[in-house]
Protein backbone atom coordinates (compact mmCIF):
# COMPACT_ATOMS: atom_id res chain seq x y z
CA UNK A 1 0.00 0.00 0.00
CA UNK A 2 1.22 3.27 -0.83
CA UNK A 3 2.38 5.83 1.70
CA UNK A 4 1.58 8.87 -0.10
CA UNK A 5 2.01 10.70 -3.86
CA UNK A 6 5.23 12.52 -4.17
CA UNK A 7 5.59 14.82 -6.88
CA UNK A 8 9.20 15.32 -8.63
CA UNK A 9 9.91 18.38 -10.30
CA UNK A 10 13.43 18.72 -11.79
CA UNK A 11 14.95 19.50 -15.10
CA UNK A 12 17.52 16.68 -14.11
CA UNK A 13 16.44 13.33 -15.47
CA UNK A 14 18.95 11.69 -13.48
CA UNK A 15 17.91 12.73 -10.45
CA UNK A 16 14.49 12.43 -10.68
CA UNK A 17 14.76 8.89 -11.58
CA UNK A 18 17.16 9.00 -8.45
CA UNK A 19 14.77 10.07 -6.07
CA UNK A 20 11.75 7.91 -7.75
CA UNK A 21 14.28 4.93 -6.90
CA UNK A 22 14.59 5.84 -3.09
CA UNK A 23 11.05 6.84 -2.65
CA UNK A 24 9.09 3.50 -4.28
CA UNK A 25 11.46 1.59 -2.39
CA UNK A 26 10.20 3.35 0.76
CA UNK A 27 6.65 2.50 -1.02
CA UNK A 28 5.79 6.14 -2.01
CA UNK A 29 4.60 6.47 -5.23
CA UNK A 30 6.50 9.47 -7.34
CA UNK A 31 5.63 11.10 -10.46
CA UNK A 32 7.80 13.43 -12.71
CA UNK A 33 8.01 16.45 -14.21
CA UNK A 34 10.52 18.04 -15.69
CA UNK A 35 9.58 21.62 -16.29
CA UNK A 36 7.73 24.36 -14.12
CA UNK A 37 4.81 24.37 -16.71
CA UNK A 38 4.71 20.19 -16.41
CA UNK A 39 5.06 20.51 -12.38
CA UNK A 40 1.39 22.45 -12.64
CA UNK A 41 -0.10 20.70 -15.04
CA UNK A 42 0.67 17.39 -13.33
CA UNK A 43 -0.01 19.07 -9.93
CA UNK A 44 -3.32 18.99 -10.74
CA UNK A 45 -3.92 15.74 -12.38
CA UNK A 46 -2.25 13.51 -9.71
CA UNK A 47 -3.09 15.30 -6.59
CA UNK A 48 -0.10 14.80 -4.65
CA UNK A 49 0.74 14.81 -1.30
CA UNK A 50 3.96 16.28 -1.45
CA UNK A 51 6.05 18.26 -4.01
CA UNK A 52 9.86 17.98 -4.26
CA UNK A 53 10.33 21.06 -5.80
CA UNK A 54 13.66 22.50 -7.73
CA UNK A 55 13.95 25.99 -8.62
CA UNK A 56 16.28 25.96 -11.15
CA UNK A 57 13.51 24.90 -13.85
CA UNK A 58 12.78 25.69 -17.49
CA UNK A 59 9.92 28.01 -18.65
CA UNK A 60 8.48 28.85 -15.16
CA UNK A 61 11.05 28.84 -11.94
CA UNK A 62 10.14 26.80 -8.92
CA UNK A 63 9.27 29.95 -7.12
CA UNK A 64 6.85 30.66 -9.66
CA UNK A 65 5.56 27.27 -9.54
CA UNK A 66 5.34 27.93 -5.51
CA UNK A 67 3.02 30.63 -5.88
CA UNK A 68 0.90 29.11 -8.18
CA UNK A 69 -0.06 26.20 -6.14
CA UNK A 70 -0.17 28.46 -3.26
CA UNK A 71 -3.04 29.91 -4.77
CA UNK A 72 -5.46 27.08 -4.67
CA UNK A 73 -3.74 24.48 -2.80
CA UNK A 74 -1.80 24.06 1.05
CA UNK A 75 0.09 20.73 0.01
CA UNK A 76 3.28 20.42 1.92
CA UNK A 77 5.99 21.37 -0.18
CA UNK A 78 9.89 20.85 -0.52
CA UNK A 79 12.12 23.15 -1.86
CA UNK A 80 15.02 21.07 -3.56
CA UNK A 81 17.53 23.52 -5.07
CA UNK A 82 21.73 23.87 -5.77
CA UNK A 83 21.34 27.57 -3.89
CA UNK A 84 22.14 28.11 -0.28
CA UNK A 85 21.95 31.61 0.33
CA UNK A 86 19.91 32.75 3.03
CA UNK A 87 18.04 35.14 0.90
CA UNK A 88 16.78 31.74 -1.72
CA UNK A 89 15.68 30.46 1.81
CA UNK A 90 13.58 32.71 3.20
CA UNK A 91 11.85 33.74 -0.51
CA UNK A 92 11.15 29.77 -0.78
CA UNK A 93 9.49 30.17 2.70
CA UNK A 94 7.65 33.30 2.02
CA UNK A 95 5.81 31.65 -0.87
CA UNK A 96 4.76 29.00 1.19
CA UNK A 97 7.37 26.22 1.00
CA UNK A 98 7.42 23.82 4.22
CA UNK A 99 10.88 22.74 4.33
CA UNK A 100 14.32 23.35 1.69
CA UNK A 101 17.11 21.22 1.23
CA UNK A 102 20.23 22.28 -0.64
CA UNK A 103 21.73 20.15 -3.40
CA UNK A 104 24.13 18.16 -3.54
CA UNK A 105 22.03 16.16 -0.78
CA UNK A 106 21.59 12.70 0.52
CA UNK A 107 19.27 10.96 -0.88
CA UNK A 108 18.26 9.44 2.15
CA UNK A 109 17.88 12.54 4.05
CA UNK A 110 15.56 14.07 1.54
CA UNK A 111 13.02 10.47 2.13
CA UNK A 112 13.63 11.18 5.90
CA UNK A 113 12.23 14.62 5.21
CA UNK A 114 9.20 13.95 3.38
CA UNK A 115 8.33 11.13 6.07
CA UNK A 116 8.95 14.08 8.38
CA UNK A 117 6.86 16.71 6.77
CA UNK A 118 3.94 14.33 5.60
CA UNK A 119 3.85 13.18 9.12
CA UNK A 120 3.10 16.48 10.38
CA UNK A 121 0.96 17.66 7.49
CA UNK A 122 -1.25 14.56 8.66
CA UNK A 123 -2.04 15.80 11.85
CA UNK A 124 -3.11 12.47 13.01
CA UNK A 125 -4.02 12.01 16.50
CA UNK A 126 -6.29 9.08 16.88
CA UNK A 127 -10.02 10.17 17.51
CA UNK A 128 -9.14 13.59 19.56
CA UNK A 129 -9.59 16.75 18.21
CA UNK A 130 -7.02 19.29 18.84
CA UNK A 131 -8.26 23.00 18.84
CA UNK A 132 -7.27 25.84 20.81
CA UNK A 133 -9.83 28.72 20.61
CA UNK A 134 -10.03 32.42 20.94
CA UNK A 135 -11.57 36.05 20.37
CA UNK A 136 -12.44 35.55 16.55
CA UNK A 137 -10.04 32.98 16.34
CA UNK A 138 -9.85 29.00 15.98
CA UNK A 139 -6.88 27.06 15.23
CA UNK A 140 -7.50 23.47 14.58
CA UNK A 141 -4.74 21.20 14.75
CA UNK A 142 -6.51 18.06 13.33
CA UNK A 143 -7.84 19.17 10.42
CA UNK A 144 -5.27 22.05 9.80
CA UNK A 145 -7.34 24.47 9.63
CA UNK A 146 -7.32 28.09 10.99
CA UNK A 147 -10.90 30.23 11.14
CA UNK A 148 -10.35 34.23 11.40
CA UNK A 149 -13.89 35.63 13.05
CA UNK A 150 -15.52 32.24 11.50
CA UNK A 151 -14.10 32.53 7.82
CA UNK A 152 -10.97 29.57 7.26
CA UNK A 153 -7.48 31.18 6.36
CA UNK A 154 -5.26 29.65 3.94
CA UNK A 155 -2.62 28.33 6.32
CA UNK A 156 0.19 26.13 5.16
CA UNK A 157 0.29 23.15 7.38
CA UNK A 158 4.04 24.64 9.29
CA UNK A 159 2.51 28.25 9.71
CA UNK A 160 -0.58 26.93 11.32
CA UNK A 161 1.69 24.18 13.71
CA UNK A 162 3.31 27.30 14.66
CA UNK A 163 0.40 29.32 15.90
CA UNK A 164 -1.12 26.16 17.26
CA UNK A 165 1.81 25.78 19.17
CA UNK A 166 2.35 29.45 20.58
CA UNK A 167 -1.66 29.49 20.92
CA UNK A 168 -1.86 26.42 23.03
CA UNK A 169 1.02 27.88 25.62
CA UNK A 170 -0.66 31.49 26.00
CA UNK A 171 1.72 34.15 27.70
CA UNK A 172 4.71 31.63 27.80
CA UNK A 173 7.75 32.88 25.50
CA UNK A 174 9.74 30.83 23.41
CA UNK A 175 13.34 31.61 21.43
CA UNK A 176 13.65 30.88 17.93
CA UNK A 177 15.70 27.62 18.82
CA UNK A 178 12.95 26.65 21.37
CA UNK A 179 10.26 26.53 18.27
CA UNK A 180 12.58 25.42 15.68
CA UNK A 181 12.98 22.24 17.95
CA UNK A 182 8.93 21.80 19.29
CA UNK A 183 7.74 22.62 15.87
CA UNK A 184 9.60 21.55 13.29
CA UNK A 185 11.75 19.10 15.12
CA UNK A 186 14.65 17.58 15.27
CA UNK A 187 14.65 16.53 11.86
CA UNK A 188 14.77 19.87 10.62
CA UNK A 189 18.43 21.14 9.37
CA UNK A 190 17.13 25.31 9.16
CA UNK A 191 17.93 28.39 11.37
CA UNK A 192 16.25 30.69 13.39
CA UNK A 193 15.24 32.99 10.99
CA UNK A 194 12.65 30.37 9.36
CA UNK A 195 10.81 31.42 12.53
CA UNK A 196 11.24 34.99 11.59
CA UNK A 197 9.66 34.30 8.23
CA UNK A 198 7.04 32.09 9.93
CA UNK A 199 5.92 34.74 11.79
CA UNK A 200 5.97 37.57 9.89
CA UNK A 201 3.19 35.83 7.60
CA UNK A 202 1.25 34.80 10.39
CA UNK A 203 0.85 38.93 11.68
CA UNK A 204 -0.32 39.49 8.09
CA UNK A 205 -3.09 37.04 8.56
CA UNK A 206 -3.66 38.11 12.54
CA UNK A 207 -3.48 41.62 12.64
CA UNK A 208 -6.22 43.70 14.08
CA UNK A 209 -8.21 40.69 14.37
CA UNK A 210 -8.93 41.26 18.35
CA UNK A 211 -7.88 43.17 21.17
CA UNK A 212 -8.00 40.21 23.57
CA UNK A 213 -4.61 38.69 21.86
CA UNK A 214 -1.82 39.10 19.79
CA UNK A 215 1.33 38.00 18.28
CA UNK A 216 4.36 39.02 20.82
CA UNK A 217 7.67 39.36 19.81
CA UNK A 218 9.80 39.60 23.06
CA UNK A 219 13.03 41.43 21.83
CA UNK A 220 16.32 39.11 21.75
CA UNK A 221 14.38 36.52 23.04
CA UNK A 222 11.60 35.39 20.73
CA UNK A 223 7.25 35.41 20.70
CA UNK A 224 4.88 34.78 22.42
CA UNK A 225 0.92 33.74 21.97
CA UNK A 226 -0.30 36.90 24.69
CA UNK A 227 -3.60 37.41 25.94
CA UNK A 228 -5.40 40.69 26.98
CA UNK A 229 -8.75 38.87 27.81
CA UNK A 230 -10.23 35.52 28.75
CA UNK A 231 -9.80 32.68 26.42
Amino acid sequence: MSKGKILVVDDNVNICDLLRMYLEKEDFEAVIANNGNDAIKMFGEAEPDLILLDIMLPELDGWQVCREIRKTSDVPIIMVTAKDETFDKVLGLELGADDYITKPFDTKEVVARVKAVLRRASGKSGSDIKEVKYDKLVINRTNYEMKVDGVAVDTPPKELELIYHLASNPDRVFTRDQLLDEVWGFDYYGDSRTVDVHIKRLRDKLKGVSPEWELCTIWSVGYKFETHGKK
